[in-house]
Formats: C-alpha cells, structure tokens, sequence
C-alpha cells in the first residue's frame, strides 16, 4: 500500500511550532519553579493558575476560560489546594470562591520573573520590535481563524 502525499500546510506547520514553543516554555518554567522550592507544579498546573492570577474565581469561571468540565477543575483545584497554592472560601449560592494562597502568590510571582528573564533572553537575540510583530501577526491570525470558523 503506498503512501499517501499529504499537501504541505502552513497551518499544520504553525500549530506544530506554536505547540512545541508551548510546551518547552512551560516545561523550563515549571523546572525553575521546582528548583526555587515549588513543588508538585506541572505545567498544566501552570496554565490552570495563570487563569486565577490577580483575584477571586470560581469554578464554572475557570472551566469556561479554560474550555474543560467542570470535574477536571474541581479536580485539579483539590490538588493545588493540597499542595497549599489554593483556598476556597463562600462564595455566592453554592459557588465557591477559590484563591491564590500566599504561597500560590508567591508561585506566581516567581513564574512572573521566570517569563521576565526570559522577555529579556528573547528581546536580546530577536529584537523588541521584531518579538512585538510575531505577537502582532499571531493575534491576526487567530482573529484570521475565528472570522473563519463563523462563516463556517
């Protein structure tokens, strides 16, 4: 059976570096943060308390932001408040409110240092100018993606 000759897509080609720049970033600063005395912090971890970063959510907030059930989030937000990231407090009706724990703002804040440290690593080699139009064209082409997906 012979192979078939996929066409060559620039957006399987941009999904495919986008991803892999995803994954390295969070994976070097879930390692950092785990050097700096943080432990248990996965990268999924990461992406999920970026969403609580700067005040109170709540877990139907955070599955939407996050486009998951609202189980994983109540899962995920059990585990970080064992590890002592979050709290929860009352919230309004049965909602609760979950926070960032002191400890979880000063995970934050170090992963806050860590993304700095690497601006500047990356501004070196790339430019300023050249970082802000990648960020630019990305934006254009995600609104590009979504004008597409409702006519569609």
């Amino acid at each position: 059976m012979g192979r078939s000759t996929m066409a060559d897509s620039q957006s399987l080609r941009l999904l495919s570096a986008a991803a892999k720049f995803h994954h390295q970033l969070t994976e070097y600063v879930a390692e950092q943060l785990y050097s700096a005395g943080f432990e248990g912090v996965s990268p999924s971890m990461l992406h999920f308390l970026s969403v609580l970063d700067g005040g109170v959510s709540y877990g139907a907030e955070i599955s939407r932001q996050l486009q998951v059930s609202r189980q994983m989030v109540a899962k995920t937000i059990k585990e970080l408040c064992q590890a002592g990231y979050l709290e929860q407090g009352d919230g309004i009706g049965r909602q609760k409110q979950i926070l960032l724990t002191d400890k979880g703002e000063r995970l934050m804040a170090m992963a806050r240092s860590i993304l700095a440290d690497l601006d500047r690593g990356f501004t070196d080699r790339c430019g300023e100018v050249q970082i802000e139009e990648m960020t630019t064209q990305l934006e254009m082409l995600k609104e590009t993606f979504s004008i597409g997906q409702e006519r569609g």
